[in-house]
């Protein structure tokens, strides 16, 4: 039971986080009437921490979006971009409802002043804890579920108290119509597929592989970390991720043109993910993926947490954006 209770917290309620102040600097955006505002308090390790308080959107529920800058930000360059989830989780580690975070200002300093990578910057989008999974689950996955399957899904999440709203295909709709264009309007980014890249963990690891597979002409790189390849609750046959993969060996973006990289652990929640990596390495193998453009790893001992994929952020980010 307290394992039922654990994965629920995971997967549907966690990423939350507490309310910032709105004192702080604004700037508008003369394309859209967005508000941007500069988080003074932000307790960063480097760089400058934007936030549009509610993005305008016609698409999926508004929420916060983070633009993280780097250092010596600079008109006179361009940016790759990294779109990330949860991103509410990613920065500062005092605002988060567990007080971890992916520390990713950290990681994406140090990579770019050692020259390791491109210089990029990030959005973080944020999730709505109620809604999260409804968001962030690969929707297209359910038309290779046999309706059987598709039916006994539904059912245990209406029993479950779990609307069964999927917006999936939504989320990627804003992020590709609204929230890149955007973005690539007000900073100075490099727009083409070459340096635009999305990461995330758990279910923001299904959605960042469902980004690219819908959109390999916008995606040249996803980071996938602790993938939640259950898609709901680990249960004995278990429907969700055979319908994943059917859509997957569907749907794998070109090799010659993208870099795919996974992750998972073998602690708390990760612990369910190990008897997937055979499988995947099979789907990306068969369409001519190697160590080059595809990576599968296992870090033994790694649990479902920040602070676990904060201690190995810097491979994903060196694999799709290196130099």
């Amino acid at each position: 039971m307290k394992l039922y209770v654990f994965i629920l917290a995971i997967i549907f309620v966690s990423f939350s986080c507490k309310h910032e102040k709105k004192d702080d600097v604004t700037i508008d955006s003369k394309e859209q009437n967005v508000k941007i505002r500069k988080l003074e308090n932000a307790v960063l390790s480097s760089g400058t921490l934007y936030r549009i308080d509610s993005f305008p959107t016609q698409y999926i529920k508004t929420r916060p979006v983070d633009i993280w800058l780097p250092n010596n930000y600079s008109k006179d360059k361009k940016y790759a971009v990294l779109y990330m989830h949860d991103g509410q989780m990613l920065f500062d580690s005092t605002t988060t409802w567990n007080k971890q975070e992916w520390k990713v200002d950290e990681h994406a300093a140090k990579l770019m002043n050692q020259g390791i990578t491109k210089d990029f910057i990030v959005v973080g989008i944020h999730n709505i804890p109620d809604i999260r999974w409804q968001y962030l689950f690969p929707q297209k996955a359910f038309d290779f579920m046999d309706e059987s399957s598709r039916k006994m899904v539904f059912e245990d999440a209406k029993k479950n108290n779990y609307n069964t709203n999927f917006s999936g295909d939504n989320y990627l709709k804003f992020l590709i119509k609204e929230l890149k264009p955007f973005i690539d309007t007000t900073y100075s980014t490099s727009k083409d597929r070459d340096n635009t890249f999305v990461a995330g963990s758990s279910m923001g690891g299904l959605m960042s592989m469902y980004a690219i597979f819908e959109y390999p002409e916008v995606f040249g790189g996803a980071a996938c970390m602790s993938t939640h390849w259950p898609g709901w609750m680990p249960i004995p046959n278990n429907p969700y991720p055979v319908a994943i993969f059917k859509y997957m060996e569907a749907h794998v973006p070109d090799p010659e043109t993208h870099k795919l990289y996974f992750d998972y652990g073998t602690k708390t929640l990760d612990q369910y993910y190990p008897q997937y990596a055979s499988k995947l390495d099979s789907i990306f193998v068969e369409k001519g993926y190697t160590g080059k453009n595809f990576k599968n790893l296992k870090f033994e001992g790694a649990d479902h947490s920040e602070n676990s994929w904060n201690q190995r952020l810097d491979i994903p980010l060196t694999f799709l954006l290196g130099m």
